[in-house]
Parts: C-alpha cells; structure tokens; sequence
C-alpha cells in the first residue's frame, strides 16, 4: 500500500499536469509563483471587478509622477483569476497612467501567451484584472481631481 506522502505526491503531480495543459508551461509558472501577489508596501490605489462566477480581482497600484512604479493583485478566486492579475499587475508596472486603459482583457491573455493558453471557460478572468486595474487608475484620477479642486 503507497504511503500518505506517495499520495500526496502523485495526487500533486497530476494537478501540476492539468495545469500545464490548461495554461501552457509559462502560465503554470505564473500560477505557481504568482509574481506581484499582495499588496506593495508602498501602493496608495487599489481596484476591484467581481465576476459573474463570484470572484474578486483587487488590482494595487503605487503611482509616482503619473507613472505605475509598483503593483500587485489579490483574489479570492481560481488558478485563472491569479494568473490574469497577476499578469494585469506586471503590465502595469512602468506604464503612464493613461496607456493603461490600453490593458484590455485581450492585452492580459496575450501577455499569457494568448487567448488559447486559458480555459475558455475561464477567458473572462482577463476582463476581470483588467477592469480591477481600470478601477484602481480611476481611484488615482479621482484623487488628482479632488486635490485639483481643494487647491
């Protein structure tokens, strides 16, 4: 009889397996890693986009003269909503803030390796860290304005 430990190591492979199917080599990485997970030290804007399917994307962002100098990404959702914010979050970093309404869902699937290395069931996660990263540029423009006014 295999040992709880040989379990668990075989039970471990298979789902690193499926998900290199799922998300290509590159997007496994990315799942297993998460780079950009959590908020920075430093983040002063934060967005969120909930889907239809329940889970949260929370896009950070630290701005320094009009320019993303830090990011991060949080969910409470699955392997393809952490690899689409954290992707959305790595995309921003270096970006004006006004090119990044230019970080579409489509943009975030590309930088996966395109449409094809996520389930299609799961495409919509893209959208997700997407709209969390419009959000959180908005809450900058927003704050710009309301310091504009008070001066």
């Amino acid at each position: 009889m295999p040992s709880f430990d040989d379990i668990v190591s075989e039970l471990q492979d298979k789902i690193n397996e499926e998900a290199v199917e799922a998300y290509g080599q590159a997007g496994f990485e990315r799942w297993r890693d998460q780079p950009y997970r959590g908020e920075p030290a430093g983040a002063d804007y934060e967005g969120s986009s909930t889907g239809g399917c329940g889970d949260t994307i929370w896009i950070y962002l630290q701005i320094e003269g009009d320019t993303v100098v830090d990011a991060g990404f949080a969910t409470d959702g699955c392997g393809s909503s952490a690899i689409s914010g954290s992707m959305a979050a790595e995309l921003a970093v270096g970006k004006r803030c006004e090119d990044l309404a230019a970080i579409t869902g489509e943009a975030v699937l590309e930088g996966l390796g395109g449409p094809d290395r996520m389930p299609e069931d799961d495409r919509h996660c893209a959208w997700l860290a997407a709209n969390a990263l419009l959000e959180a540029v908005g809450s900058y423009y927003r704050q710009m304005a309301a310091q504009s006014k008070a001066d």
